[in-house]
Order: structure tokens, then sequence, then C-alpha cells
């Protein structure tokens, strides 16, 4: 039995900050865990401002960006180790914070720059774990379904709610996975709206009643008829979603009512298609009550909602299972999943 010490990191589209977690993995026939320390490094009003932006920055004042987000993530995980009195860190595995996603382009790029963070740091990086699949033809995404094929074999769903929903399962020892519909993306803008970060528990979303119109459009949009493999970016959100959003004129309420009806009927779907039984839901809007509550509505599936640091934690706890697997030279991404033309190991190692 081998074990390795690493550092997970990652940046979601709900912009809620840098999520870091410290975890122990024992390699033998099988790879399990332990999460040792975890932290979240809130951003400021104008570094949420500023990653908004960013993808409409001009080629130099971009790489500059590029190179200053891998300063700041590599000082925060110093002060992350320094904070939890951490010694051992064989090494750090950064997301980085995705700002352009457009596989039909044949490109993705997250900010966060892993030769800084290896220079400041001192500590091996691996990052960059899309851009690989993308060049075997590939959707660069979704990554994390590996890790919930080796690490929670236990649920025959994983459901993930962050700033969009995405689900995997195994369909005959096959993993799939694709994502679903936005949900944090959409309802912090709202919540936005009303001086709020995001809608604590939906209970914003539980004032409006459905609009029956503005709900079929929603449900007509053409990748909800898409099979898998698929996937979603903020880009997608502008064009498509808010597009019918902001052309549809009618109360604030009820517009966010609707849009949560739709969350649930996008997301209940998916996990209705296949035979099994139980659902493990993380990301934050695993907090989203209301949400919830409208999905079991319309499922007999056995909704689990684990412990925080599951929930808060569990994608940074699996790029760091993705760097492991780079590390070692073994395959990370799936293209069952990704729709590429191979399995493959992505991610660039910096070392000094």
């Amino acid at each position: 039995m081998e074990t390795y010490y690493s550092v997970g990191v990652m940046s979601g589209t709900s912009l809620d900050g840098l999520d870091i977690a410290y975890i122990k993995f024992t390699v033998d026939q099988s790879i399990n865990f332990e999460i040792l320390h975890t932290d979240t490094y809130k951003y400021t009003d104008a570094v949420k401002e500023v990653l908004k932006q960013a993808d409409k920055f001009e080629t130099v004042r971009f790489l500059r960006f590029h190179n200053r987000v891998g300063e700041y993530i590599g000082e925060e995980v110093n002060r992350f180790i320094n904070a939890n009195n951490i010694t051992k860190v064989d090494f750090i595995a950064s997301h980085g914070h995705t700002i352009f996603h457009q596989p039909e382009n044949k490109f993705t790029f997250q900010v966060g720059s892993p030769a800084y963070i290896t220079a400041i740091t001192g500590i091996t990086t691996i990052a960059d774990f899309r851009t690989l699949d993308i060049a075997l033809k590939g959707q660069g995404a979704p990554l994390v379904p590996i890790g919930d094929k080796i690490l929670f074999k236990e649920y025959d769903y994983c459901l993930n709610l962050g700033g969009f929903a995405n689900i995997s399962t195994d369909i005959n020892t096959i993993r799939i996975a694709y994502d679903i519909c936005p949900v944090n993306i959409v309802i912090n803008e709202f919540a936005k709206q009303k001086n709020k970060d995001y809608d604590n528990e939906g209970n914003m979303g539980r004032a409006g009643h459905t609009n029956d119109m503005l709900l079929a459009k929603l449900n007509s949009i053409n990748y909800y008829h898409q099979t898998w493999p698929k996937s979603l970016g903020k880009e997608w959100v502008t064009k498509e979603f808010n597009k019918i959003l902001n052309s549809t004129n009618i109360d604030f309420n009820d517009k966010l009512r609707t849009v949560y009806e739709h969350f649930a009927m996008q997301i209940s779907s998916a996990i209705n298609e296949g035979e099994g039984k139980s659902v493990l839901i993380t990301g934050g809007g695993a907090y989203n009550k209301f949400l919830i509550d409208l999905i079991q509505q319309k499922t007999n599936k056995k909704l689990i909602i684990p412990d925080s640091e599951i929930i808060e934690f569990k994608e940074a706890l699996i790029f760091g299972l993705l760097g492991l697997l780079r590390y070692l030279g073994k395959e990370n991404t799936l293209a069952s999943v990704t729709g590429a033309i191979k399995n493959s190991s992505g991610g660039g190692v910096y070392k000094v």
C-alpha cells in the first residue's frame, strides 16, 4: 500500500471562492481517501467581477491575468498549508477557474497558471486537466465522474448541484455523465438583483408562481434533447438560457419560480432514466431545500445529502484524485463520458 498527500484546489462557476482540500490517498487494489483539512477562501465582489469580465480582456491583459491568478492560488495554498501546519504535500492539483469552455470550437481555458503556483509554493503542481481531452475530440468535461466511479461507487448516481447540475452513473459497467442544466449560475444572478449572494434554502424561489409559457420555452431548449456526451458553459447560458429569460416580461418572483420548476423537471428526468435507486447530492445546491423538495416530488429515487465537507469539497477532492492519477501515469479522463476518441491522462505537471 502506498500513501500520497494532495492539495486539491477548485474554483467553480458559482464564484463562491477558492475551495482547498488536503487529502490523504492510500493506493492498493483500490484507492481510498481521507479528507484531513478543508477551507474556502471567499472571493471579494471585486474579484468576482474581474473573473466574470475576463473573457473580454485583450490578449496581453488576459495573459497577465492568468499569471496573476496563478500567483493568487499559490499564495492561498501557502496560507492554507501554514494555517493547518501541513508538512507533507506530494503535489497540488489545481482546476483553476474556467473562463472559456467551447469544445465545439476546440478550446477550453482555465485561468491560474500552474507555473506560478509551483514557483510560489515550491510544490509540484498538476493543472490544465481538460485540454488533452478536447484535443482528442472530447468535450473536456465532465471530469468528476471518474472520481465518482472510484471514490463513491456505493451510490447509483452522483448528482452535483453547482453552477451547473451534472450527473454520473454506470450503464452496463460503463461510466456515463453529462451536464443536465444550469443551476446556481442562474439562481445567484436572480439573488444578486435583491442584493444577496444566493437564495438561502430556496426561500426566494418559493415566493412566485410557475409561468407555463416560460416553462415551455425553457424546456424546449435544444440542448435538453441532445444525447450525451454533452456539456455546458457560461457562454451557453448567456446565448441560450438568458436570452429566453430576458425576453420574457413577467414578475420577478414568477420568473424565478419558473426557473426552479424547470431545473427540477430536467434534473428529475435525468435521474429517472436509469434503474438505480440511490442519488448522492453534492454542491451548493444541496443546501437549497426548495430545489431538493421539488426534485424529490418528481422522483421515487432516494436522495442522499452527505455531510457538509463532502457537499462543499467533493470537487476539490476529486481534482486531487485526478492529480494523483496523472502523478501515477494512470488514466484520469473517460472517453465514455467526454466523447473523446480514447481515455487519457490529462494535466500538465510542473516541478521545481
